[in-house]
């Protein structure tokens, strides 16, 4: 996993990837089925449960980043309920109860602060979260091309799906901009470096100016469904 010290975009260049053009697992070993999606997989555990699903992979990248830069009190995530879930609270011991949609945070475990009680909290936020809860809690781009690395196009919705940037390029005197988009999806199964469908002289590069719609292998998503991390 890459080390912190740099911002998200910098952390997201450093990820570590697997050798050549592996086949995409699932959570439980088995092949995605469909393999014709993906240039690269990220060398990530996907976990051993249908938990890090498409906008749970945003999380997890975005936790393991603030958790390598030692920003602990920055690793805070909204249920789809609207609660929060912060990893300052569980890590001194505190876990959510939830009945119906109400949840209460209580002190009933040792302190957990280490990764692996990193690990932990994030299954418990994959349960509860999802592309809605995020889409909600990130905030709108306005200006498309203002994009970066860490950006994210999500739709919201059950279901609804979220691919991250990754990395982004931009022609010394062009400017014209181009970027790598990175998914899981549904099952849960390794986060994977996306093909470009509508270009295969550019694959697996995006571009900007493509039009109103962001056409990737399994999802469409419009311009207007950029979001970014808001600033703490």
């Amino acid at each position: 996993m890459a080390t912190g010290g740099g911002d998200f975009a910098d952390w997201l260049r450093g990820l570590p990837m697997k050798h050549g053009r592996p086949p995409v697992l699932l959570f439980d070993g088995r092949l995605k089925a469909n393999q014709n999606a993906h240039v690269a997989v990220v060398d990530i555990d996907v976990g051993r449960a249908d938990l890090q699903q498409c906008a749970d992979a945003v999380i997890r990248l975005r936790a393991e980043y603030l958790y390598a830069s030692s920003r602990m009190d920055d690793i805070s995530f909204r249920f789809t309920s609207g609660d929060e879930a912060r990893f300052t609270l569980w890590a001194r011991g505190f876990r959510p109860q939830v009945r119906g949609s109400r949840v209460r945070w209580i002190k009933t475990s040792p302190p957990d602060a280490g990764h692996a009680g990193l690990r932990r909290f994030l299954n418990v936020v994959f349960t509860y979260a999802g592309s809605k809860s995020l889409e909600q809690e990130l905030c709108r781009v306005d200006d498309p091309s203002t994009l970066q690395a860490g950006d994210v196009f999500i739709q919201g919705g059950f279901p609804g799906h979220a691919v991250l940037v990754v990395d982004v390029a931009v022609h010394r005197s062009t400017g014209r901009a181009a970027f790598l988009l990175a998914q899981s999806y549904m099952p849960a199964q390794e986060i994977h470096i996306l093909k470009n469908p509508g270009d295969a002289r550019l694959s697996p590069w995006y571009v900007l100016d493509a039009g109103d719609v962001l056409a990737t292998p399994e999802w469409i998503f419009r311009r207007s469904d950029l979001r970014r991390f808001c600033a703490p």
